[in-house]
């Protein structure tokens, strides 16, 4: 098969990876790409964002099944450019998608169903959002309504905080995001994340994770798109999972099939975890970054084949293979990041590293300069490895680390704490 992947991070080159190692892929080309997937696949420098150019190439090279990264084309409508123009594609509609494109949106569903989450209210106006949280006070929570790169929630521990989080958000710090603001009560508990796949009528569990939004180490600082994640998550028990998937993910699926907007594709559940029950946090309706780099890890070839079954409703059919293991990446990001940061820094080492069934660096803002790789993002490697229990995956995933010769660069030193 002639297979297109969207997107140019490291979610992207973790998909790249495992869709190579598939004996179904003849041909592989992902748009943008960056500097490590260009040495597995053909990269494609195309707008993923305009539908029509992205049919246009997927029809001029043959290519037989589209899968969707990100989540800004996805809630764009490529997607249903591509089905419109014939081509299978994995992810959901421009409908679909505002689960994720729409905070107030995922709320309005979630009250349809009765799936369990934080109270809520609604806002246009910054007054009356403020008025708001000074009557509740604080902890609280406030969110930007739209797509915002990950960084449009603040958990605000203090009413000035969260005041301030509202002003930035109507003032324009958040772009179009910002328009509208959702306001939470704080869910107290441990947060991970739940994956399914979904074929619109089907629901296939497909693994769990936990990552490390904040910046600092202890989980401290300002949150970040994510520096870490490990697979599979401890707190997320068999039981509390299928509370989730009975409680939240099916009613979810259920509502959104009543209303005629059928959910294919992978479905991300940020939960919240307390008292040995779950609730959600949010949705995403793409696979997580840095999630997708550990579940591809412990995936591996098999994770095409779910794909694939996906889109083409078949998921009743098929069935995950999970070895007993564990995986955990380490995200490298360039220093000033998430806020100010320089581009252009050389990253040295990397040739020597191991790439293996347990050993991978998935590549996220890089580029190739003179022979070399150069930083050219926030984050800009995943350091990821499997292991046969979390501690030596994570020894293994930093031994690598230390061999990267990065001056320009920095990491977390302790993803997986909270399982370890």
């Amino acid at each position: 098969m002639n297979i297109l992947i969207l997107g140019g991070g490291g979610r992207e080159h973790a998909l790249a990876w495992a869709v190579k190692h598939n004996p179904k892929c003849d041909r592989l080309i992902v748009a943008p790409g960056n500097a490590g997937i260009a040495m597995i696949a053909e990269c494609a420098d195309i707008d993923i964002l305009d539908g029509a150019v992205v049919a246009a190439f997927a029809e001029e090279n043959a290519v037989d099944f589209a899968i969707v990264g990100p989540e800004a084309p996805l809630a764009a409508g490529v997607g249903d450019t591509l089905r419109a123009a014939g081509i299978l594609t994995f992810g959901p509609s421009a409908e679909a998608a505002r689960l994720e494109a729409s905070k107030a949106y995922t709320k309005e569903i979630c009250d349809a169903c009765g799936a369990p989450t934080a109270a809520y209210a609604r806002f246009t106006d910054a007054r009356a959002a403020s008025d708001y949280v000074r009557a509740r006070g604080a902890p609280i929570v406030v969110k930007a309504d739209g797509l915002a790169a990950g960084k449009g929630v603040i958990v605000a521990a203090a009413v000035d905080e969260a005041l301030d989080a509202i002003a930035d958000m109507f003032g324009g710090g958040f772009g179009e995001a910002g328009a509208e603001v959702v306001i939470e009560e704080f869910m107290a508990g441990e947060e991970a994340s739940f994956f399914v796949l979904c074929d619109g009528e089907n629901v296939l569990p497909i693994g769990t994770a936990q990552d490390h939004k904040r910046v600092g180490e202890g989980d401290t600082g300002p949150n970040t798109g994510g520096m870490g994640a490990y697979s599979p998550a401890p707190v997320l028990t068999e039981t509390i999972a299928r509370q989730a998937l009975e409680e939240i993910v099916k009613p979810t699926v259920a509502e959104l099939a009543r209303r005629g907007t059928p959910y294919q594709g992978v479905l991300y559940a940020g939960l919240m975890i307390a008292d040995g029950r779950a609730r959600l946090v949010e949705y995403n309706v793409r696979f997580g970054d840095p999630e997708c780099q550990v579940l591809m890890m412990r995936l591996g070839a098999q994770a095409f084949d779910l794909i694939h079954a996906c889109a083409e409703g078949r998921l009743g059919e098929v069935q995950v293979n999970w070895a007993d293991d564990h995986a955990i990446t380490v995200v490298m990001a360039a220093d000033g990041y998430p806020g100010a940061y320089g581009k252009g820094s050389q990253i040295r080492g990397l040739e020597e590293l191991p790439e293996d069934s347990g050993h991978m660096v998935f590549h996220a803002g890089t580029a190739e300069r003179e022979g070399g790789i150069i930083a050219s993002g926030g984050r800009v490697l995943n350091v990821t490895a499997r292991g046969a229990s979390l501690a030596e995956a994570r020894d293994r995933a930093y031994t690598m680390v230390d061999r990267i010769d990065w001056p320009g660069g920095f990491c977390r030193r302790d993803i997986g704490w909270r399982a370890l």
